[in-house]
């Protein structure tokens, strides 16, 4: 950035979490945050497996179950059987890896990402990755969330870093 320039928000908090430059160009960011239920995440821990990897950091990662979770009867096992094998792959790799988890009977359970911001999780200056598309809401809060599939779910659990292309920042007068 040249001297005297102004610096946004996304440029600090960017260049706060750059691990490393890629070979690609692309830019090696620190995930201080990683939010994950039970959709994205189970293929995720098989690779990990696979590969013999442990968790990098699972103290910087929450799980919780938000998208098979039925509304009119929460009791298990799910008459959904495919839920019920979500939830419970969900249950085996967040004990199996340490991370904390957010399940049906706990007071901290709710819509992954919902839960950051509510349990004071997510905070300004961060930066923060979750298998969901509605991530980028944790915006409103300062941080710099993003939204991401399954391997890179792998990644961050592997590295707690994402490999990611710095977005163009556009400044709108209303």
């Amino acid at each position: 950035m040249a001297k005297g320039s102004r610096r946004t928000l996304y440029d600090k908090v960017w260049e706060s979490h750059t691990v490393d430059i890629l070979p690609t160009g692309q830019t090696q960011l620190f995930v201080g945050l990683h939010l994950i239920h039970e959709i994205t995440t189970a293929p995720a821990f098989d690779m990990l497996r696979e590969k013999g990897f442990d968790v990098a950091f699972p103290e910087r990662t929450f799980a919780t179950v938000d998208h098979i979770v039925p509304t009119d009867m929460r009791t298990r096992p799910f008459l959904d059987s495919q839920a019920e094998e979500l939830i419970q792959a969900l249950e085996k790799n967040v004990s199996e890896f340490g991370i904390e988890f957010f399940g049906l009977d706990s007071d901290k359970q709710g819509i992954v990402h919902v839960i950051g911001p509510q349990l004071g999780l997510t905070q300004p200056g961060m930066t923060l990755a979750c298998g969901d598309s509605h991530t980028s809401t944790h915006g409103a809060f300062g941080t710099l969330a993003f939204g991401i599939g399954t391997s890179q779910v792998r990644d961050v659990l592997a590295t707690q870093t994402l490999a990611m292309d710095k977005l163009k920042v556009r400044r709108i007068n209303v």
